[in-house]
């Protein structure tokens, strides 16, 4: 088959150019540093900026001992009979102060659920999960309330920092799974009108613990 002349003129510059590639005009718009201002302090005050904005509620506790008391607190007020928790960790500090209304019933019958979480993502109000948390899968988006204690430890600005530190914690064993709660689960799906807890838990608390 005869190509024509104009033809043969545009593939010849597809192959000069082909062989004598360019640097990329912006190299660093490829993804090697972030787009956002990465903050090193005050993580803590952002992350509850942006969790309570989603409808979350933020708990700073100064140590393990008033983030005890202020789970009494909150479980009296609220009228709660069965705070259900798993996480070995969690049930060792609370069992230490004898509370009532811990694990008094199966999964089925709590009113709220205790669990832990990998990380805290400041920069947008996110909790990590993961399935290899002694939580599961089921327990984080079963119950009405769900219940997250952290340290500050835990805390990091951005999604790709939370990556990061799973991968720098499990290697090439990562989890099955790995999901981020941003707030209590909504939708707008029916009407364009936005309903909470359709898919999960009506209310979402974070007590951050001071180390």
């Amino acid at each position: 088959m005869k190509i024509s002349p104009a033809k043969e003129n545009i593939l010849k510059r597809v192959r000069n150019a082909l062989s004598q590639p360019v640097q990329l005009p912006f190299p660093n718009s490829e993804g090697n540093s972030s787009v956002f201002r990465a903050e090193n302090e005050g993580l803590e005050l952002k992350f509850a900026e942006e969790f309570t904005r989603l409808q979350g509620k933020f708990v700073f506790c100064t140590s393990k001992a008033e983030m005890i008391e202020n789970l009494r607190v909150l479980a009296e007020n609220k009228e709660w009979h069965n705070l259900y928790c798993q996480t070995p960790a969690i049930m060792k500090v609370l069992h230490k102060e004898e509370l009532p209304f811990l694990n008094q019933g199966s999964i089925h019958e709590a009113d709220a659920a205790i669990t832990d979480c990998e990380y805290l993502v400041a920069r947008t109000g996110t909790i990590v999960l993961s399935a290899a948390q002694p939580s599961g899968r089921a327990l984080p988006v079963y119950a009405p309330v769900h219940i997250m204690v952290a340290y500050t430890h835990q805390l990091v600005f951005d999604l790709k920092d939370a990556f990061n530190k799973l991968k720098d914690k499990y290697g090439n064993d990562l989890p099955s799974a790995v999901s981020f709660a941003t707030g209590p689960s909504r939708t707008a799906d029916i009407e364009k009108t936005l309903v909470v807890g359709i898919h999960g838990p009506k209310e979402v608390y974070v007590f951050l613990v001071d180390e």
